[in-house]
């Protein structure tokens, strides 16, 4: 029995070790990374959705992010955070609170959401799916797995759907751990608009001292 386990555990292995080695999701992925990263700017209007392991919905919420080179810029219910690449603020609409910090770009707790664009290029092997339609676009759709430290991520696959024609991501599916999916839905996505820096700085004039919690 102890030697049908291993067995079983060198094959699993193996199966896992060559799925980032599929050719056809790595043309798709190197294609997706060279059409984001030639983009000056990103603006994108999404709905993230959470889903129980029943499928039943949980959570949904309609955001906005603006994205230049490392900076962003999200709006979500409740909360605008911003990011001049340094200094992340974030301000709490119902408390009138802003909370600064030091912005740390590979601090996987720390909110990044340009990563949704580029969640694939770090950490994840990879093997192609299917095509699937999500509204109007054709898209492929390719599976990634966790294969830096598994074990404290609380999903075990992402899928991302790759838009065949524009070359962009239209939609991102977690499958989580405790069987439960977050979704996020790219509602549009338009490149290379103009957006000045100072977009991405929170301006606290105005905040009483009370009213900042500077954790930096």
């Amino acid at each position: 029995m102890k030697n049908l386990f291993s067995l079983l555990f060198v094959c699993v292995s193996f199966l896992i070790s060559a799925q980032d080695q599929d050719p056809k999701a790595k043309a798709i992925l190197d294609d997706l990374s060279k059409t984001t990263k030639a983009y000056k700017t990103i603006t994108a209007d999404y709905v993230f959705t959470i889903l129980n392991k029943e499928k039943k919905q949980v959570e949904k919420q309609a955001g906005k992010v603006l994205i230049k080179g490392n900076k962003f810029k999200l709006d979500i219910p409740g909360n605008t955070i911003v990011c001049d690449g340094k200094t992340l603020w974030n301000y709490s609409k119902d408390a009138k609170e802003v909370t600064i910090k030091n912005f740390e770009a590979e601090n996987e707790d720390q909110l990044n959401p340009s990563k949704i664009f580029t969640i694939y290029e770090t950490g994840y092997k990879f093997k192609y799916d299917k095509e699937e339609k999500v509204g109007t676009a054709t898209c492929h759709v390719i599976d990634l797995y966790p294969s830096v430290k598994p074990e404290k991520k609380k999903f075990h696959t992402a899928k991302i759907y790759v838009d065949k024609t524009k070359k962009q991501i239209v939609k991102l599916v977690m499958l989580m751990k405790d069987g439960g999916q977050n979704v996020y839905d790219i509602k549009t996505l338009k490149p290379n608009l103009e957006i000045a820096d100072p977009m991405f700085v929170f301006d606290t004039k105005g905040f009483k001292p009370d009213q900042i919690s500077d954790e930096r």
